[in-house]
Protein backbone atom coordinates (compact mmCIF):
# COMPACT_ATOMS: atom_id res chain seq x y z
CA UNK A 1 0.00 0.00 0.00
CA UNK A 2 2.94 2.37 1.04
CA UNK A 3 4.82 2.21 -2.90
CA UNK A 4 1.69 1.68 -4.82
CA UNK A 5 -1.69 3.31 -3.12
CA UNK A 6 -3.52 4.19 -6.63
CA UNK A 7 -2.68 1.12 -8.03
CA UNK A 8 -4.22 -0.78 -4.73
CA UNK A 9 -7.34 1.06 -4.08
CA UNK A 10 -7.83 0.77 -8.16
CA UNK A 11 -7.49 -2.61 -8.00
CA UNK A 12 -10.07 -2.78 -5.10
CA UNK A 13 -12.37 -0.37 -6.95
CA UNK A 14 -12.25 -2.76 -10.39
CA UNK A 15 -12.95 -5.91 -7.61
CA UNK A 16 -16.25 -3.87 -6.61
CA UNK A 17 -17.59 -3.12 -10.14
CA UNK A 18 -16.73 -7.04 -11.42
CA UNK A 19 -18.52 -7.94 -7.78
CA UNK A 20 -21.60 -5.86 -8.96
CA UNK A 21 -21.68 -6.62 -12.39
CA UNK A 22 -22.29 -10.64 -11.49
CA UNK A 23 -24.17 -10.51 -8.46
CA UNK A 24 -25.79 -7.91 -9.33
CA UNK A 25 -26.83 -6.79 -5.57
CA UNK A 26 -29.69 -4.67 -4.92
CA UNK A 27 -30.14 -0.89 -4.38
CA UNK A 28 -30.60 -1.13 -0.40
CA UNK A 29 -28.08 -3.80 0.14
CA UNK A 30 -25.29 -1.55 -1.64
CA UNK A 31 -26.41 1.25 0.32
CA UNK A 32 -25.92 -0.80 3.61
CA UNK A 33 -22.96 -2.17 2.62
CA UNK A 34 -21.85 1.76 2.03
CA UNK A 35 -22.27 2.86 5.24
CA UNK A 36 -20.70 -0.22 7.16
CA UNK A 37 -17.55 0.65 4.71
CA UNK A 38 -18.02 4.38 5.56
CA UNK A 39 -18.12 3.54 9.04
CA UNK A 40 -14.84 1.72 9.09
CA UNK A 41 -13.15 4.48 7.97
CA UNK A 42 -12.84 5.88 11.32
CA UNK A 43 -10.60 3.43 12.52
CA UNK A 44 -8.10 5.11 10.48
CA UNK A 45 -8.53 7.63 13.51
CA UNK A 46 -8.28 5.10 16.23
CA UNK A 47 -4.75 5.35 17.73
CA UNK A 48 -4.92 1.33 18.45
CA UNK A 49 -2.19 -0.68 17.50
CA UNK A 50 -5.40 -3.17 16.14
CA UNK A 51 -7.20 -0.53 14.17
CA UNK A 52 -3.71 0.75 12.84
CA UNK A 53 -3.26 -2.55 11.55
CA UNK A 54 -6.54 -3.18 9.58
CA UNK A 55 -6.68 0.67 8.68
CA UNK A 56 -5.58 -0.26 5.00
CA UNK A 57 -8.16 -2.92 4.24
CA UNK A 58 -10.89 -0.88 5.87
CA UNK A 59 -9.77 1.77 2.74
CA UNK A 60 -10.06 -1.04 0.55
CA UNK A 61 -13.23 -2.47 1.45
CA UNK A 62 -14.33 1.58 1.01
CA UNK A 63 -12.97 1.42 -2.25
CA UNK A 64 -14.45 -1.89 -2.79
CA UNK A 65 -17.96 -1.02 -2.26
CA UNK A 66 -17.52 2.67 -4.36
CA UNK A 67 -16.84 0.38 -7.15
CA UNK A 68 -19.95 -1.42 -6.55
CA UNK A 69 -22.38 1.74 -6.00
CA UNK A 70 -21.02 3.05 -8.99
CA UNK A 71 -21.28 0.06 -11.40
CA UNK A 72 -25.06 -0.34 -10.30
CA UNK A 73 -25.65 2.98 -11.34
CA UNK A 74 -24.27 3.26 -15.07
CA UNK A 75 -25.42 -0.26 -15.18
CA UNK A 76 -29.15 0.88 -14.28
CA UNK A 77 -31.59 0.04 -17.07
CA UNK A 78 -33.83 2.96 -17.83
CA UNK A 79 -38.02 2.51 -18.64
CA UNK A 80 -37.85 1.43 -22.04
CA UNK A 81 -41.10 2.77 -24.14
CA UNK A 82 -43.22 -0.50 -25.64
CA UNK A 83 -43.08 -0.31 -29.42
CA UNK A 84 -44.97 -2.05 -32.16
CA UNK A 85 -42.85 -3.50 -34.72
CA UNK A 86 -43.15 -0.42 -37.39
CA UNK A 87 -42.80 3.31 -36.35
CA UNK A 88 -42.67 6.52 -37.43
CA UNK A 89 -39.89 8.60 -35.03
CA UNK A 90 -38.29 11.46 -34.99
CA UNK A 91 -34.71 11.40 -34.44
CA UNK A 92 -31.29 13.10 -34.90
CA UNK A 93 -27.60 11.75 -35.01
CA UNK A 94 -25.58 11.35 -32.20
CA UNK A 95 -22.98 9.08 -34.10
CA UNK A 96 -21.59 7.38 -37.02
CA UNK A 97 -20.37 3.91 -37.38
CA UNK A 98 -19.16 1.53 -39.68
CA UNK A 99 -21.19 0.93 -42.09
CA UNK A 100 -21.24 -2.76 -44.42
CA UNK A 101 -22.01 -3.76 -48.00
CA UNK A 102 -25.65 -2.49 -48.06
CA UNK A 103 -25.97 -0.05 -45.08
CA UNK A 104 -24.54 2.73 -43.58
CA UNK A 105 -25.31 2.37 -39.23
CA UNK A 106 -25.95 5.37 -37.17
CA UNK A 107 -26.59 5.45 -33.25
CA UNK A 108 -29.31 7.83 -33.14
CA UNK A 109 -31.43 9.64 -30.53
CA UNK A 110 -34.74 8.97 -30.92
CA UNK A 111 -36.86 12.15 -30.00
CA UNK A 112 -40.38 11.08 -30.68
CA UNK A 113 -42.64 8.30 -32.19
CA UNK A 114 -45.96 9.37 -33.36
CA UNK A 115 -47.87 6.35 -31.69
CA UNK A 116 -46.79 6.70 -28.56
CA UNK A 117 -48.58 7.38 -25.37
CA UNK A 118 -46.34 7.76 -22.55
CA UNK A 119 -43.34 10.12 -24.16
CA UNK A 120 -41.40 10.73 -20.59
CA UNK A 121 -39.57 7.22 -21.69
CA UNK A 122 -37.93 9.55 -24.24
CA UNK A 123 -35.74 10.51 -26.03
CA UNK A 124 -33.80 6.73 -26.16
CA UNK A 125 -30.28 5.84 -28.43
CA UNK A 126 -30.59 3.26 -30.91
CA UNK A 127 -28.86 1.82 -33.68
CA UNK A 128 -30.05 2.83 -37.10
CA UNK A 129 -29.15 1.64 -40.49
CA UNK A 130 -29.99 3.50 -43.57
CA UNK A 131 -29.63 2.04 -47.20
CA UNK A 132 -26.62 3.32 -48.56
CA UNK A 133 -28.43 4.79 -51.78
CA UNK A 134 -30.10 6.89 -49.35
CA UNK A 135 -29.11 10.52 -47.87
CA UNK A 136 -26.43 10.65 -45.19
CA UNK A 137 -27.37 12.12 -41.83
CA UNK A 138 -25.58 15.12 -40.22
CA UNK A 139 -25.91 17.17 -37.22
CA UNK A 140 -27.96 20.07 -38.70
CA UNK A 141 -31.28 18.37 -39.22
CA UNK A 142 -34.24 16.75 -37.79
CA UNK A 143 -34.87 13.79 -39.09
CA UNK A 144 -38.81 11.58 -39.35
CA UNK A 145 -39.16 8.29 -40.64
CA UNK A 146 -40.79 5.15 -40.73
CA UNK A 147 -38.73 2.46 -39.26
CA UNK A 148 -39.00 -1.28 -38.82
CA UNK A 149 -37.50 -1.50 -34.68
CA UNK A 150 -36.97 -3.93 -31.91
CA UNK A 151 -34.65 -4.77 -29.18
CA UNK A 152 -31.76 -6.76 -29.75
CA UNK A 153 -32.12 -10.91 -29.50
CA UNK A 154 -30.67 -12.40 -26.26
CA UNK A 155 -27.89 -15.24 -26.62
CA UNK A 156 -28.70 -18.45 -26.75
CA UNK A 157 -25.40 -19.91 -26.03
CA UNK A 158 -22.64 -19.32 -24.30
CA UNK A 159 -19.88 -19.04 -26.72
CA UNK A 160 -22.00 -16.06 -28.88
CA UNK A 161 -21.04 -12.50 -28.93
CA UNK A 162 -23.57 -10.78 -26.79
CA UNK A 163 -24.46 -8.13 -28.46
CA UNK A 164 -27.55 -6.83 -26.64
CA UNK A 165 -25.16 -6.45 -23.39
CA UNK A 166 -22.75 -4.26 -25.93
CA UNK A 167 -25.27 -1.85 -26.59
CA UNK A 168 -26.55 -1.68 -23.48
CA UNK A 169 -23.11 -0.82 -22.48
CA UNK A 170 -23.26 2.29 -24.95
CA UNK A 171 -26.40 3.18 -23.64
CA UNK A 172 -28.69 1.71 -26.90
CA UNK A 173 -31.37 -0.88 -25.92
CA UNK A 174 -32.89 -1.01 -29.60
CA UNK A 175 -32.27 -1.64 -33.58
CA UNK A 176 -34.32 0.15 -36.02
CA UNK A 177 -34.04 -0.14 -40.22
CA UNK A 178 -35.15 2.55 -42.43
CA UNK A 179 -35.94 1.08 -45.94
CA UNK A 180 -37.53 4.48 -47.22
CA UNK A 181 -37.15 7.85 -47.59
CA UNK A 182 -36.44 10.14 -45.03
CA UNK A 183 -38.20 13.78 -44.03
CA UNK A 184 -35.84 15.86 -42.28
CA UNK A 185 -36.23 19.57 -41.34
CA UNK A 186 -33.33 22.21 -40.21
CA UNK A 187 -32.65 22.51 -36.43
CA UNK A 188 -33.76 25.86 -34.92
CA UNK A 189 -30.76 25.35 -33.10
CA UNK A 190 -28.08 23.81 -32.78
CA UNK A 191 -25.64 23.49 -29.70
CA UNK A 192 -22.05 23.84 -29.41
CA UNK A 193 -21.80 20.05 -29.68
CA UNK A 194 -23.08 19.23 -32.67
CA UNK A 195 -21.43 22.09 -34.34
CA UNK A 196 -18.18 20.85 -33.97
CA UNK A 197 -19.58 17.44 -34.70
CA UNK A 198 -20.65 18.72 -37.79
CA UNK A 199 -17.40 20.65 -38.64
CA UNK A 200 -15.48 17.64 -38.16
CA UNK A 201 -18.03 16.22 -40.68
CA UNK A 202 -17.27 18.78 -43.16
CA UNK A 203 -13.77 18.00 -42.55
CA UNK A 204 -14.12 14.47 -43.78
CA UNK A 205 -16.03 15.56 -46.64
CA UNK A 206 -13.23 17.59 -48.00
CA UNK A 207 -10.98 14.67 -47.72
CA UNK A 208 -13.49 12.76 -49.53
CA UNK A 209 -12.97 15.00 -52.23
CA UNK A 210 -9.31 15.82 -52.12
CA UNK A 211 -6.99 13.79 -55.17
CA UNK A 212 -5.99 11.61 -52.89
CA UNK A 213 -6.78 7.76 -54.08
CA UNK A 214 -10.33 6.46 -52.30
CA UNK A 215 -7.94 3.89 -50.38
CA UNK A 216 -5.75 6.71 -48.78
CA UNK A 217 -8.77 9.32 -48.09
CA UNK A 218 -10.01 6.38 -45.43
CA UNK A 219 -6.81 5.50 -44.05
CA UNK A 220 -6.59 9.05 -43.63
CA UNK A 221 -9.92 9.74 -41.97
CA UNK A 222 -9.02 6.70 -39.41
CA UNK A 223 -5.65 7.47 -38.45
CA UNK A 224 -6.10 11.12 -37.55
CA UNK A 225 -10.11 11.46 -37.37
CA UNK A 226 -11.39 8.18 -35.79
CA UNK A 227 -13.34 7.53 -38.60
CA UNK A 228 -13.19 4.02 -40.16
CA UNK A 229 -16.65 3.74 -40.99
CA UNK A 230 -16.38 3.27 -45.13
CA UNK A 231 -13.15 1.55 -45.09
CA UNK A 232 -12.46 -1.45 -47.26
CA UNK A 233 -12.60 -4.89 -46.10
CA UNK A 234 -9.23 -5.69 -47.59
CA UNK A 235 -7.39 -3.14 -45.93
CA UNK A 236 -9.32 -4.19 -42.06
CA UNK A 237 -8.44 -7.56 -42.51
CA UNK A 238 -4.52 -6.42 -43.41
CA UNK A 239 -4.11 -4.95 -40.21
CA UNK A 240 -6.47 -7.62 -38.42
CA UNK A 241 -3.65 -10.20 -39.26
CA UNK A 242 -0.38 -8.38 -39.28
CA UNK A 243 -1.54 -7.54 -35.88
CA UNK A 244 -1.45 -3.11 -37.07
CA UNK A 245 -4.84 -2.79 -35.70
CA UNK A 246 -3.51 -0.04 -33.54
CA UNK A 247 -2.02 2.16 -35.90
CA UNK A 248 -5.17 2.10 -38.42
CA UNK A 249 -7.31 3.95 -35.51
CA UNK A 250 -6.01 6.70 -33.30
CA UNK A 251 -5.04 5.11 -30.65
CA UNK A 252 -2.43 5.96 -27.12
CA UNK A 253 0.58 6.39 -29.52
CA UNK A 254 -1.35 8.91 -31.59
CA UNK A 255 -1.92 11.22 -29.21
CA UNK A 256 1.53 11.15 -27.73
CA UNK A 257 2.83 11.89 -30.51
CA UNK A 258 0.59 14.68 -31.05
CA UNK A 259 1.48 15.84 -27.78
CA UNK A 260 4.97 15.81 -28.40
CA UNK A 261 4.78 17.56 -31.59
CA UNK A 262 2.48 20.50 -29.80
CA UNK A 263 4.90 20.29 -26.91
CA UNK A 264 7.91 20.89 -29.36
CA UNK A 265 6.59 23.76 -30.91
CA UNK A 266 5.66 25.98 -27.94
CA UNK A 267 8.84 24.86 -26.33
CA UNK A 268 10.72 26.42 -29.52
CA UNK A 269 8.16 29.84 -29.22
CA UNK A 270 7.85 30.17 -25.45
CA UNK A 271 10.50 31.26 -23.55
CA UNK A 272 12.27 28.38 -21.17
CA UNK A 273 10.97 30.34 -17.92
CA UNK A 274 7.49 30.05 -19.18
CA UNK A 275 7.78 25.85 -20.03
CA UNK A 276 5.15 25.22 -17.33
CA UNK A 277 2.76 27.52 -19.64
CA UNK A 278 3.79 25.44 -22.74
CA UNK A 279 2.70 22.39 -20.98
CA UNK A 280 -1.08 23.93 -20.10
CA UNK A 281 -1.16 24.25 -23.72
CA UNK A 282 -0.29 21.16 -25.15
CA UNK A 283 -2.92 19.20 -22.70
CA UNK A 284 -5.66 22.03 -23.25
CA UNK A 285 -4.41 21.83 -27.35
CA UNK A 286 -4.93 17.78 -27.13
CA UNK A 287 -8.23 18.04 -25.77
CA UNK A 288 -9.47 20.16 -27.59
CA UNK A 289 -8.53 18.02 -30.66
CA UNK A 290 -10.15 14.76 -29.07
CA UNK A 291 -13.57 16.95 -28.65
CA UNK A 292 -13.16 17.42 -32.40
CA UNK A 293 -12.91 13.88 -33.23
CA UNK A 294 -15.73 13.18 -31.21
CA UNK A 295 -13.82 11.71 -28.42
CA UNK A 296 -13.73 8.60 -28.64
CA UNK A 297 -12.89 5.94 -25.90
CA UNK A 298 -8.83 5.88 -26.56
CA UNK A 299 -8.74 9.15 -27.09
CA UNK A 300 -9.98 9.84 -23.92
CA UNK A 301 -8.01 7.32 -22.20
CA UNK A 302 -4.65 8.92 -23.77
CA UNK A 303 -5.23 12.46 -22.74
CA UNK A 304 -6.22 11.18 -19.12
CA UNK A 305 -3.10 9.37 -18.97
CA UNK A 306 -0.73 12.26 -20.52
CA UNK A 307 -2.86 15.14 -18.42
CA UNK A 308 -2.42 13.24 -15.24
CA UNK A 309 1.20 12.73 -15.88
CA UNK A 310 2.08 16.16 -16.84
CA UNK A 311 0.04 17.60 -13.93
CA UNK A 312 2.64 15.50 -11.57
CA UNK A 313 5.36 17.50 -13.54
CA UNK A 314 3.35 21.05 -13.39
CA UNK A 315 3.00 20.26 -8.97
CA UNK A 316 6.72 19.17 -9.30
CA UNK A 317 6.07 16.08 -7.80
CA UNK A 318 7.57 12.95 -9.18
CA UNK A 319 6.25 11.73 -12.36
CA UNK A 320 5.22 8.65 -12.02
CA UNK A 321 4.02 6.67 -14.88
CA UNK A 322 1.79 3.68 -12.78
CA UNK A 323 0.55 6.34 -10.51
CA UNK A 324 -0.69 8.36 -13.99
CA UNK A 325 -2.13 5.15 -15.27
CA UNK A 326 -4.03 4.72 -11.61
CA UNK A 327 -5.43 8.07 -11.67
CA UNK A 328 -6.90 8.32 -15.35
CA UNK A 329 -8.52 4.45 -14.77
CA UNK A 330 -10.29 5.97 -12.08
CA UNK A 331 -11.76 9.35 -13.06
CA UNK A 332 -12.09 6.91 -16.79
CA UNK A 333 -14.28 4.35 -14.73
CA UNK A 334 -16.08 6.86 -11.96
CA UNK A 335 -17.65 8.46 -14.98
CA UNK A 336 -18.55 5.44 -16.99
CA UNK A 337 -17.46 2.24 -14.69
CA UNK A 338 -18.60 -0.22 -17.97
CA UNK A 339 -15.19 1.00 -19.85
CA UNK A 340 -13.81 -1.51 -17.58
CA UNK A 341 -15.09 -4.51 -20.41
CA UNK A 342 -14.20 -2.73 -23.17
CA UNK A 343 -11.83 -4.64 -25.10
CA UNK A 344 -10.03 -1.54 -26.10
CA UNK A 345 -9.64 0.01 -22.67
CA UNK A 346 -8.28 -3.18 -21.71
CA UNK A 347 -5.80 -3.60 -24.14
CA UNK A 348 -4.53 0.16 -23.65
CA UNK A 349 -3.78 -0.84 -19.94
CA UNK A 350 -2.19 -3.59 -20.44
CA UNK A 351 -0.17 -2.29 -23.10
CA UNK A 352 0.77 0.66 -20.54
CA UNK A 353 1.65 -1.64 -17.69
CA UNK A 354 3.93 -3.81 -20.32
CA UNK A 355 5.93 -0.84 -21.25
CA UNK A 356 6.50 0.21 -17.51
CA UNK A 357 7.35 -3.59 -16.63
CA UNK A 358 9.57 -5.32 -19.63
CA UNK A 359 10.59 -2.47 -21.16
CA UNK A 360 13.70 -2.04 -19.14
CA UNK A 361 15.03 -5.63 -18.76
CA UNK A 362 14.03 -6.34 -22.89
CA UNK A 363 16.39 -2.75 -23.43
CA UNK A 364 19.10 -4.60 -21.37
CA UNK A 365 19.36 -7.56 -23.70
CA UNK A 366 20.62 -5.13 -26.17
CA UNK A 367 24.24 -4.42 -26.49
CA UNK A 368 25.25 -1.00 -24.81
CA UNK A 369 24.42 2.04 -27.92
CA UNK A 370 27.09 3.79 -29.37
CA UNK A 371 24.72 6.39 -31.33
CA UNK A 372 21.46 8.62 -30.50
CA UNK A 373 19.92 6.63 -33.41
CA UNK A 374 20.96 3.25 -32.31
CA UNK A 375 19.86 3.88 -28.94
CA UNK A 376 16.60 5.47 -30.14
CA UNK A 377 15.88 2.09 -31.97
CA UNK A 378 16.76 -0.21 -28.88
CA UNK A 379 13.92 2.22 -27.00
CA UNK A 380 11.14 1.61 -29.36
CA UNK A 381 11.93 -1.72 -29.79
CA UNK A 382 12.20 -2.74 -26.40
CA UNK A 383 8.59 -0.93 -25.72
CA UNK A 384 7.26 -2.44 -28.72
CA UNK A 385 8.20 -6.03 -27.40
CA UNK A 386 7.24 -4.85 -24.54
CA UNK A 387 3.40 -4.20 -25.33
CA UNK A 388 2.83 -7.31 -27.68
CA UNK A 389 4.31 -9.84 -24.91
CA UNK A 390 1.60 -7.75 -22.77
CA UNK A 391 -1.26 -7.43 -24.78
CA UNK A 392 -0.11 -11.04 -26.22
CA UNK A 393 -2.62 -13.27 -23.78
CA UNK A 394 -5.77 -10.93 -24.06
CA UNK A 395 -5.80 -10.88 -27.58
CA UNK A 396 -5.69 -13.91 -27.82
CA UNK A 397 -8.81 -14.03 -25.14
CA UNK A 398 -10.92 -11.81 -26.79
CA UNK A 399 -10.29 -12.89 -30.87
CA UNK A 400 -8.57 -16.00 -30.57
CA UNK A 401 -5.66 -15.82 -33.16
CA UNK A 402 -2.35 -14.77 -33.29
CA UNK A 403 -0.24 -14.40 -36.13
CA UNK A 404 3.99 -14.59 -35.82
CA UNK A 405 4.18 -12.51 -38.77
CA UNK A 406 2.49 -9.57 -36.52
CA UNK A 407 5.83 -9.84 -34.29
CA UNK A 408 7.92 -9.02 -37.62
CA UNK A 409 5.25 -6.41 -38.92
CA UNK A 410 5.24 -4.34 -35.73
CA UNK A 411 8.82 -4.35 -35.03
CA UNK A 412 9.07 -2.68 -38.45
CA UNK A 413 6.06 -0.31 -39.11
CA UNK A 414 5.83 1.01 -35.66
CA UNK A 415 8.84 2.78 -36.06
CA UNK A 416 7.64 4.39 -38.76
CA UNK A 417 4.22 4.95 -37.10
CA UNK A 418 5.84 8.70 -36.19
CA UNK A 419 6.03 9.57 -39.30
CA UNK A 420 3.13 8.56 -40.61
CA UNK A 421 1.22 9.87 -37.75
CA UNK A 422 2.65 13.17 -38.58
CA UNK A 423 2.47 13.42 -41.95
CA UNK A 424 -0.80 12.22 -42.21
CA UNK A 425 -1.83 15.26 -39.53
CA UNK A 426 -0.32 18.15 -41.76
CA UNK A 427 -2.15 16.48 -44.53
CA UNK A 428 -5.80 16.26 -42.78
CA UNK A 429 -4.63 20.56 -41.75
CA UNK A 430 -4.04 21.34 -45.28
CA UNK A 431 -7.07 19.88 -46.52
CA UNK A 432 -9.44 21.73 -43.64
CA UNK A 433 -8.05 24.81 -44.21
CA UNK A 434 -8.90 24.43 -48.14
CA UNK A 435 -4.81 24.51 -49.18
CA UNK A 436 -5.21 21.58 -51.51
CA UNK A 437 -3.34 23.43 -54.02
CA UNK A 438 0.01 21.58 -53.37
CA UNK A 439 -0.73 18.57 -55.55
CA UNK A 440 2.96 17.33 -55.11
CA UNK A 441 2.45 16.66 -51.12
CA UNK A 442 -0.45 15.26 -51.67
CA UNK A 443 1.27 13.09 -54.36
CA UNK A 444 4.02 12.23 -52.12
CA UNK A 445 1.54 11.46 -49.56
CA UNK A 446 -0.74 9.41 -51.53
CA UNK A 447 2.50 7.10 -52.99
CA UNK A 448 4.49 6.73 -49.52
CA UNK A 449 0.83 5.59 -47.34
CA UNK A 450 0.00 3.09 -50.87
CA UNK A 451 3.62 2.05 -50.21
CA UNK A 452 3.73 0.90 -46.56
CA UNK A 453 -0.04 -0.26 -47.24
CA UNK A 454 1.42 -2.64 -49.62
CA UNK A 455 4.36 -3.70 -47.17
CA UNK A 456 1.20 -4.46 -44.57
CA UNK A 457 -0.63 -6.82 -47.12
CA UNK A 458 2.39 -8.23 -48.05
CA UNK A 459 2.80 -9.48 -44.44
CA UNK A 460 -1.16 -10.33 -44.65
CA UNK A 461 -0.44 -12.96 -47.55
CA UNK A 462 1.64 -15.28 -44.79
CA UNK A 463 -1.68 -16.98 -44.11
CA UNK A 464 -0.05 -19.90 -42.78
CA UNK A 465 1.62 -18.14 -40.17
CA UNK A 466 -2.09 -17.10 -39.19
CA UNK A 467 -3.37 -19.80 -35.79
CA UNK A 468 -7.11 -19.27 -35.81
CA UNK A 469 -9.64 -20.65 -33.83
CA UNK A 470 -7.48 -20.78 -30.41
CA UNK A 471 -9.56 -21.44 -27.32
CA UNK A 472 -8.32 -19.70 -24.38
CA UNK A 473 -10.11 -18.99 -20.96
CA UNK A 474 -10.49 -16.61 -17.82
CA UNK A 475 -8.62 -19.05 -15.96
CA UNK A 476 -5.91 -19.78 -18.55
CA UNK A 477 -5.81 -16.00 -19.56
CA UNK A 478 -4.86 -15.31 -15.63
CA UNK A 479 -2.16 -17.91 -15.38
CA UNK A 480 -0.40 -16.29 -18.21
CA UNK A 481 -0.86 -12.78 -16.98
CA UNK A 482 1.12 -14.08 -14.28
CA UNK A 483 3.73 -15.62 -15.83
CA UNK A 484 4.34 -12.29 -17.74
CA UNK A 485 4.33 -11.18 -14.53
CA UNK A 486 7.25 -13.18 -13.05
CA UNK A 487 8.96 -13.22 -16.89
CA UNK A 488 10.62 -9.66 -15.74
CA UNK A 489 12.76 -11.62 -13.23
CA UNK A 490 13.72 -14.18 -15.59
CA UNK A 491 15.02 -11.64 -18.39
CA UNK A 492 16.63 -10.00 -15.96
CA UNK A 493 18.53 -13.30 -14.08
CA UNK A 494 18.01 -16.12 -16.04
CA UNK A 495 20.52 -18.52 -14.06
CA UNK A 496 18.73 -17.87 -10.70
CA UNK A 497 16.71 -20.86 -9.38
CA UNK A 498 13.74 -19.21 -7.87
CA UNK A 499 13.01 -17.20 -11.39
CA UNK A 500 13.73 -20.33 -13.60
CA UNK A 501 11.16 -21.94 -10.92
CA UNK A 502 8.44 -19.50 -10.90
CA UNK A 503 8.06 -18.76 -15.02
CA UNK A 504 8.05 -22.32 -14.93
CA UNK A 505 5.33 -23.56 -12.79
CA UNK A 506 3.42 -21.24 -14.29
CA UNK A 507 3.86 -23.05 -17.89
CA UNK A 508 3.30 -25.87 -16.11
CA UNK A 509 0.16 -24.88 -14.52
CA UNK A 510 -1.16 -23.42 -18.02
CA UNK A 511 -0.42 -26.37 -20.11
CA UNK A 512 -2.39 -28.80 -17.03
CA UNK A 513 -5.12 -26.46 -16.78
CA UNK A 514 -5.70 -26.29 -20.88
CA UNK A 515 -5.31 -30.24 -20.86
CA UNK A 516 -8.26 -30.67 -18.38
CA UNK A 517 -10.31 -28.26 -19.99
CA UNK A 518 -9.74 -30.01 -23.34
CA UNK A 519 -10.67 -33.25 -21.97
CA UNK A 520 -13.21 -31.42 -20.44
CA UNK A 521 -14.98 -30.67 -24.00
CA UNK A 522 -13.89 -33.94 -25.99
CA UNK A 523 -15.73 -36.23 -24.09
CA UNK A 524 -19.29 -33.79 -24.19
CA UNK A 525 -21.60 -35.18 -26.66
CA UNK A 526 -23.95 -32.23 -27.42
CA UNK A 527 -26.90 -31.23 -30.64
CA UNK A 528 -27.25 -27.48 -30.69
CA UNK A 529 -29.11 -25.17 -32.68
CA UNK A 530 -27.96 -21.77 -33.57
CA UNK A 531 -29.49 -18.72 -34.78
CA UNK A 532 -28.29 -16.27 -37.38
CA UNK A 533 -30.77 -13.78 -38.63
CA UNK A 534 -33.64 -15.99 -39.82
CA UNK A 535 -31.39 -19.00 -40.91
CA UNK A 536 -31.22 -22.08 -38.04
CA UNK A 537 -27.71 -24.10 -38.08
CA UNK A 538 -27.96 -27.39 -36.29
CA UNK A 539 -24.46 -28.82 -35.09
CA UNK A 540 -23.92 -32.29 -33.79
CA UNK A 541 -21.18 -33.06 -31.76
CA UNK A 542 -19.20 -35.99 -31.33
CA UNK A 543 -15.93 -36.37 -29.17
CA UNK A 544 -13.93 -34.35 -31.34
CA UNK A 545 -15.96 -34.10 -34.70
CA UNK A 546 -19.03 -31.91 -35.78
CA UNK A 547 -21.43 -31.82 -38.28
CA UNK A 548 -23.13 -28.45 -38.87
CA UNK A 549 -26.33 -28.84 -41.06
CA UNK A 550 -27.86 -25.63 -42.47
CA UNK A 551 -29.36 -24.83 -46.11
CA UNK A 552 -27.23 -23.10 -48.62
CA UNK A 553 -27.45 -19.43 -49.07
CA UNK A 554 -25.14 -16.20 -49.58
CA UNK A 555 -24.06 -15.69 -46.00
CA UNK A 556 -22.04 -18.45 -45.70
CA UNK A 557 -19.35 -16.71 -45.48
CA UNK A 558 -20.59 -14.95 -42.53
CA UNK A 559 -22.12 -18.05 -40.93
CA UNK A 560 -18.47 -19.34 -40.58
CA UNK A 561 -17.39 -16.04 -38.68
CA UNK A 562 -20.12 -15.53 -36.18
CA UNK A 563 -21.62 -19.03 -35.84
CA UNK A 564 -19.34 -21.88 -36.94
CA UNK A 565 -15.80 -20.48 -35.36
CA UNK A 566 -16.93 -19.14 -32.35
CA UNK A 567 -18.48 -22.77 -31.37
CA UNK A 568 -15.14 -24.64 -32.74
CA UNK A 569 -13.15 -22.25 -30.19
CA UNK A 570 -15.50 -22.79 -27.24
CA UNK A 571 -15.60 -26.74 -27.68
CA UNK A 572 -11.60 -26.72 -28.94
CA UNK A 573 -12.64 -28.62 -31.59
CA UNK A 574 -10.84 -28.00 -34.86
CA UNK A 575 -12.46 -31.31 -37.36
CA UNK A 576 -15.75 -30.42 -38.54
CA UNK A 577 -18.12 -30.75 -41.41
CA UNK A 578 -20.78 -28.63 -43.18
CA UNK A 579 -24.04 -30.73 -44.41
CA UNK A 580 -26.72 -28.82 -46.69
CA UNK A 581 -29.82 -29.82 -46.42
CA UNK A 582 -32.93 -28.61 -48.92
CA UNK A 583 -33.57 -25.72 -48.89
CA UNK A 584 -37.65 -26.46 -48.54
CA UNK A 585 -36.92 -28.09 -45.47
CA UNK A 586 -39.41 -27.69 -42.17
CA UNK A 587 -37.53 -29.29 -39.44
CA UNK A 588 -34.18 -31.48 -38.51
CA UNK A 589 -34.65 -34.78 -36.40
CA UNK A 590 -32.04 -36.05 -34.50
CA UNK A 591 -31.97 -38.93 -32.00
CA UNK A 592 -36.02 -38.79 -31.67
CA UNK A 593 -35.90 -34.83 -31.48
CA UNK A 594 -37.77 -32.92 -33.73
CA UNK A 595 -35.89 -29.26 -34.39
CA UNK A 596 -37.96 -27.01 -36.52
CA UNK A 597 -36.10 -24.82 -39.41
CA UNK A 598 -38.41 -22.15 -39.72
Amino acid sequence: MKKQPLLILLLCFIAGILFQEHLIMSQALIFQLLIISTASLFSILVKNKFFQHIKHYCLGFFFFSIGIFVHFHNSEQPKLPILKQKETIVFQLDKKLNSNEKNRKYYVDVLDISDLKQKENLPVKTVLSIPKDLETLDFKHYYKAEVYIHQPEEIKNDFQFDYKKYLARQDVYFQAYLPDDILKTDKRSISVEDKIRQKRLDVLTKINQSSLSPKIQEFLKGIILSDRTEMDGETVKDFNQTGLTHLLAISGSHMVIIFWIVLTVFNQIIPVKFRKASIVLSILLIWAFAIFIDYGSSVMRSCLMISCYYIMVLLQRKSDLLHSLALSAFILLIVDSNQLFDIGSQLSYVAVLGIWWLTNPIKNLFRKPKFKAEKLFYEISAMTFAAQIATLPLAIYYFHQFSFVSIIANFLIIPLSELIIISSLLIVVLIAFGLSHIPFLYKGFDIFVEYILKIIHWFSGFESLMTKNIPLNILELSILLLSIYFLKFLIKDTIKPKNLLRFGFCLFAFFAIRILFNIHQYNKDEMLVHSFYREKIVSVKDKDHVVFWMKENKNESKILDFVINPYLTSRRINDFKINYIPANSQSFVYRGNNVELK
